[in-house]
């Protein structure tokens, strides 16, 4: 089985930034070693979950101390009420043939 090298944030937002967020949280060039990336949210537009998979941990904590990412940061801090962030080392789950 793969392993897979996932960054997980979670953020809450003020209400009705949603979109504004999302315009900030576009990086203006994509991360070397990230192979994929999601965004999920809230019905209610106040919580976004981002994951990514990368190459490897060093890939990830290379961009997470680069310049655009502490840029990007900046640009998503007025929309932002609370942040959690995690990375993880997982695998695809098989599921049972039915």
């Amino acid at each position: 089985m793969q392993e897979h090298f996932v960054w997980v944030t979670t953020r809450r937002l003020q209400p009705g930034t949603l979109e504004a967020f999302e315009r900030a949280w576009r990086p203006a060039s994509y991360p070397q070693g990230m192979r994929r990336a999601f965004a999920y949210w809230s019905e209610d537009g106040q919580e976004i979950t981002g994951v990514s998979f990368w190459d490897s941990q060093e890939a990830c904590d290379s961009w997470r101390d680069s310049g655009p990412e502490a840029q990007r940061r900046t640009a998503m801090a007025p929309y932002v009420v609370e942040e959690r962030e995690g990375f993880y080392h997982g695998r695809e789950l098989a599921l049972p043939q039915q």
